[in-house]
């Protein structure tokens, strides 16, 4: 019902209206809704609800540690925790807080833990549903009931969501069939704290430690339809990375420089290219809501299906960056296409405005070179303008087609080739803007030129600017 960051609480009373659709929608489709506002059982003493979870028999086989918070489980070991909270997550401004703090006081609430009860937003059917936050007690209510799978939602994800002796980690450890519904989730995260993104892309990365190491997610819209939650004071662009080529490890350097970079203002979506199908990249329908769409992608089919969808989102307007191998993204040699499967020959000419026809030998070195004659344009912003290594091979690119503005070249350093253009930006037919550059091996990540570049076509595309300050913008008090 409240707590001690304003943030905070006025994000819990934003989206617990939808997360009480969701409740009475699985409620009428016979699951069961278990409440658990923890360290609030004492106003819910008599509540018939609370009095059936007390009912329940005491399982004679419960899981070691199940009455205990869980603060890790093995696969978290090895890997790096996302986010920077020892400082308890708080996200008000400093005035804020203590003004915060004062109406917390006055109305004789303890201002660390001045929760009490659920919120009012979420129904509790006392005929139905049950009430608790002990880890035995909703251990043997599941099995009592024979009960596998678990979805859970609430506050805070890096906090009770995950730790609490009935939240993911002790749930997953032992065995259900554990998922949880990340858009009705917020975290207790600062952006003053490392990685130093916004509030959301804090959520974002704690969400997306749990896929890879506790549990997978679901979204609300898969039971009421529409679209995901979002908050409403998340304004970020959507980034989609589609990443599916086996040269330059490209899955490891892009994801590693979006989170450094890119991560604090924008909200990130990956798609990876299939393990077992290569002409599969999974996840083309995020699309439809990506304001962004950054392509490393090496000589792929797609199903036509998914290829439909890439042309629709090309078609409409809205921006693509490429680098390296994104020329030849959807360029295969073979003579005929596998039944189902579509090819994009000209998507480096439509895209692009470029010319991709081969590159020089792996052992010539180039020189990268900043084109001085544009001053000023927004890419070159911070650029060094001094000459660096290319890291792999040079790509023949030139000429380019009318409508790009040439903003890095590259020499072989034994002057034996003409110079070629190696980044530049395009507008498209359809009135899109478009980014393209032919660095992006390993060692390009390394260059302060080629990283502040595509930083800056990004907010490019986007037509934005990075942010000064990723504190949220104020809400109504709740």
């Amino acid at each position: 019902d409240l707590h001690g960051c304003l943030n905070a609480a006025r994000r819990e009373r934003e989206f617990a209206p939808r997360l009480n659709k969701v409740i009475e929608d699985l409620r009428a489709a016979g699951a069961i809704i278990i409440h658990a506002p923890s360290g609030c059982m004492s106003h819910y003493q008599e509540h018939p609800a609370r009095l059936r979870a007390q009912s329940v028999p005491m399982s004679k086989s419960l899981p070691p540690q199940i009455g205990a918070w869980c603060y890790s489980i093995p696969a978290e070991e090895a890997v790096d925790y996302p986010l920077d909270q020892t400082d308890g997550g708080r996200d008000d401004a400093p005035q804020e807080a203590a003004e915060w703090a004062a109406q917390l006081a006055a109305m004789g609430a303890d201002s660390l833990r001045p929760w009490t009860r659920q919120i009012d937003l979420i129904s509790i059917d006392g005929d139905r549903d049950y009430i608790s936050d002990s880890g035995e007690e909703i251990w043997s209510l599941l099995e009592h009931r024979g009960i596998s799978n678990v979805i859970l939602a609430g506050v805070h994800t890096n906090m009770c969501v995950l730790g609490r002796p009935f939240g993911l980690r002790q749930m997953a450890k032992n065995g259900k069939n554990v998922v949880l519904l990340r858009d009705l989730t917020d975290t207790m995260y600062n952006p003053a704290r490392a990685p130093y993104v916004s509030h959301f892309s804090g959520n974002d990365l704690i969400v997306s430690h749990i896929e890879r190491h506790v549990c997978p997610t679901i979204t609300s819209d898969q039971f009421l339809g529409g679209s995901p939650f979002r908050f409403r004071h998340d304004t970020r662009p959507h980034l989609v990375v589609m990443m599916a080529e086996d040269e330059y490890k490209t899955e490891e350097t892009l994801p590693k420089f979006v989170l450094e970079e890119l991560q604090r203002d924008f909200r990130v979506t990956y798609l990876f290219g299939s393990e077992t199908n290569r002409h599969e990249i999974p996840g083309m329908t995020v699309l439809a809501d990506a304001d962004l769409l950054l392509v490393s992608v090496r000589r792929r089919l797609l199903p036509v299906g998914d290829m439909e969808i890439l042309k629709h989102y090309v078609a409409s307007g809205r921006p693509v960056l490429g680098i390296r191998t994104a020329s030849h993204a959807f360029s295969v040699k073979e003579a005929s296409l596998p039944e189902g499967l579509a090819d994009w020959k000209s998507f480096d000419a439509d895209l692009f405005g470029g010319n991709y026809h081969g590159h020089h030998g792996n052992t010539l070195k180039s020189t990268v070179r900043v084109v001085s004659d544009q001053p000023g344009h927004p890419l070159l912003t911070g650029v060094p303008m001094e000459p660096f290594a290319q890291g792999w091979s040079l790509y023949q690119t030139s000429p380019l087609a009318p409508g790009t503005t040439i903003l890095m070249t590259a020499t072989l350093d034994d002057g034996s080739q003409p110079e070629e253009p190696i980044a530049w930006t395009f507008t498209r037919r359809d009135g899109g803007r478009s980014f393209y550059t032919s660095l992006g091996s390993v060692s390009d990540f390394d260059q302060p030129g080629f990283r502040t570049m595509l930083i800056n076509a990004a907010y490019w595309a986007v037509d934005r600017l990075p942010s000064t300050s990723t504190r949220p913008q104020p809400m109504t008090t709740p």
